[in-house]
């Protein structure tokens, strides 16, 4: 018996030991790892890729956690599960780190001193680019986009722009108008001659990180997926994944690296600017830069759900997130995920039958900051408060957590 006991005890350690090995070698990022630099080996089905990015930076907390979410609205016996990539850090948050854990490594291969990027006023990515910049200490100029009549007046500190302006980021405002008539690639050229004139050395990131390099932070998801799906015991496989589509990068990605690796889920993305076809374009490019040989429209499906426009929000859709909130404790930004969201409900609404018996994941990409910019419009949707009502004749206790 004791024999039999001992066999049992040297069983569970090395049973304890083969867990451990899979830790050490799945693509989860430990805390002692956090702003380390290390050469990057790619998933075996994305090896044949080129160019191979020689290194990274591990920047988010990984692996974010998968679980199930009850959103109402859903068809009979249709699952929807939901990653959390608004878990990946906080101010350094949301889809934008996976892709600079790339980039940032090859800004510092390239020794630069300096990070420029481009975007909205209320920019994700500008806010985890300045970040990320600042822990590695390289300076960061934001060129943010805003509306003609503020462009000429100091910008806040709403959301993303109290951290950007915290941690020392030098932003260059432009009108909706000129960026338009100029593109973010002549902008950002621009701001770069003139500070290599003024001896920095400049790394340009393009809108929301999005070119071939930022594409192999979703890659490495699809990688960090299936990892995931692995440790389980019930045999959960995805039949679909969706996620907010706002400038790219991420949906190339995931798509890629769903087709190509063991995920096999159908990829719907939402576009929150643009229309599909631009994206489809975009995503081809990516995808060429690559040199991935596959038809960006054979491995995603790319559904408008810009409404009013980028970063403008109906009051339905803002009701959509109070909601959503309310019933599920998930808190959606009104920028990317949030539209997603209410997208794949409008979807569903419509078509249930498409959609009934599937198994859904759902990437929430983050963007909390963003919901500064609207408590306005959501005030009204709130109205659960009132005055405590406290009678003169309630005796004081003494007790834990006295204040004065």
């Amino acid at each position: 018996m004791r024999r039999r006991l001992l066999t049992l005890s040297r069983v569970a350690l090395l049973e304890l030991e083969l867990e451990l090995t899979k830790r050490r070698m799945s693509p989860a990022t430990p805390m002692a790892d956090f702003l380390t630099k290390s050469p990057y080996s790619p998933p075996s089905w994305a090896s044949h890729l080129r160019p191979l990015p020689s290194h990274t930076f591990s920047l988010a907390h990984r692996p974010t956690p998968i679980h199930r979410w009850n959103l109402p609205g859903l068809p009979n016996g249709t699952e929807l599960w939901i990653k959390r990539d608004d878990f990946t850090g906080m101010e350094l948050s949301g889809n934008k780190v996976r892709k600079l854990e790339f980039l940032m490594a090859d800004a510092v291969e390239q020794q630069a001193d300096t990070v420029i990027t481009i975007g909205g006023i209320q920019s994700n990515h500008c806010r985890a680019t300045t970040v990320a910049s600042n822990y590695l200490n390289l300076d960061t100029h934001l060129i943010l986009r805003t509306s003609k009549l503020l462009a000429d007046g100091d910008p806040g500190l709403v959301g993303n722009l109290l951290v950007e302006r915290l941690v020392g980021a030098n932003v260059h405002l432009i009108s909706k108008e000129e960026y338009s008539s100029i593109g973010s690639e002549a902008l950002t050229s621009a701001l770069k001659e003139k500070l290599e004139k003024e001896g920095k050395k400049p790394y340009v990131i393009p809108v929301g990180g999005s070119n071939s390099l930022g594409t192999w932070g979703y890659i490495e998801a699809a990688r960090e997926i299936e990892e995931q799906l692995k440790c389980r015991t019930d045999g959960l496989k995805f039949d679909d994944i969706v996620v907010a589509c706002g400038s790219g990068g991420t949906i190339a990605g995931i798509s890629l690296g769903s087709w190509l690796g063991a995920l096999k889920a159908k990829v719907h993305a939402f576009s929150v600017c643009d229309d599909p076809d631009y994206f489809y374009d975009f995503v081809q490019g990516l995808l060429d830069g690559l040199q991935a040989g596959v038809n960006s429209r054979d491995i995603v499906s790319i559904h408008n759900a810009k409404g009013k426009g980028y970063a403008m929000n109906t009051s339905e859709e803002l009701k959509f997130l109070k909601d959503i909130a309310s019933a599920t404790s998930v808190i959606l930004d009104p920028v990317y995920s949030g539209k997603a969201a209410y997208g794949l409900i409008n979807e569903m609404t419509k078509d249930p039958k498409s959609w009934e018996g599937k198994k859904i994941l759902f990437i929430h990409t983050g963007g909390l900051l963003g919901l500064y910019d609207k408590v306005d419009q959501m005030a009204s949707l709130m109205g659960n408060w009132s005055r405590m009502d406290v009678q003169e004749s309630v005796p004081r206790k003494e007790g834990v957590g006295k204040m004065f």
